[in-house]
């Protein structure tokens, strides 16, 4: 999926603001600090003690399933939007980005079960016909406390890098997820980055995504990287490389719950 550049099959331009805090949640834009970026050290005993719920969703499916008709983009949401597309293609590996996204979401499904994580997966195969709007209602149906949508990048330029994409903290449908939710995606994405040593390209934030816009726990959308660059497209596609991809998300799992567990015993 392709939201900071153009992707083959749609197009978003979104205005790009980095907002962080210097205790925690105070917003300092344009700064380029994370408070999760200490995460070389992750603390599995936590996760494994108190047994976290974790929804993974693999973006997209099949192009033989037809997921053309609309949803609404949020609750109560007069704009409509198709309920998924079939997203990207490597341009190196001819390798399709629904097929990456659920290969590394299963690896990671099975990373966090040994960390102690129970996790709930909206799709185990290419052909479930599961819409935006469904996969986020399905996640909190199943009890999970965080959902990481799995997704990688595509633009008519030689872009590369990792970026997550979180709320707004003026999104009319979910404001008041933001915190978590940009908490989540600075954890993922810094120690996604320092594990794969791929460019840090920051935390985007959206208001016109239906799978962020109908969530009600914590989200975030992990562009693992550009399918149209050689380099992050023959990476991400190596069965070898994908177990680095996973432990860096694990570890940024960890590094939330970890960051949500200090604040609230402070």
């Amino acid at each position: 999926m392709s939201l900071h550049f153009v992707k083959p099959y749609h197009k978003h331009l979104i205005k790009t603001s980095f907002l962080i805090s210097s205790l925690l949640w105070g917003m300092i834009p344009g700064s380029i600090h994370t408070v999760c970026a200490e995460t070389a050290e992750t603390d599995q005993q936590l996760s494994q003690t108190d047994s976290h719920t974790v929804a993974i969703d693999p973006g997209h499916q099949g192009p033989n399933v037809d997921m053309s008709a609309l949803e609404p983009l949020g609750p109560g949401s007069t704009e409509m939007k198709a309920k998924a597309s079939t997203g990207t293609q490597g341009a190196f590996t001819g390798l399709e980005e629904y097929q990456l996204n659920l290969d590394v979401s299963l690896k990671l499904e099975q990373e966090l079960t040994d960390r102690g994580y129970i996790v709930v997966l909206t799709r185990r195969d290419n052909d479930t016909a599961i819409s935006n709007k469904e996969r986020a209602e399905y996640a909190a149906e199943q009890g999970a406390e965080i959902c990481v949508r799995i997704h990688a990048n595509g633009a008519d330029s030689a872009a590369s890098g990792a970026l997550t994409i979180s709320p707004s903290s003026a999104n009319p449908y979910v404001a008041s997820l933001y915190e978590q939710s940009n908490l989540l995606s600075q954890c993922v994405l810094d120690s996604y980055c320092q594990a794969t040593g791929f460019d840090n390209r920051g935390v985007t934030y959206a208001d016109n995504m239906t799978g962020i816009n109908w969530s009600t726990i914590p989200v975030t959308i992990l562009e693992m990287g550009f399918m149209t660059n050689e380099h992050d497209d023959l990476q991400m596609s190596d069965p070898d490389f994908q177990d680095t991809m996973v432990t860096g998300i694990a570890d940024g799992i960890d590094s939330y719950f970890e960051s949500v567990g200090k604040d609230v015993e402070n």
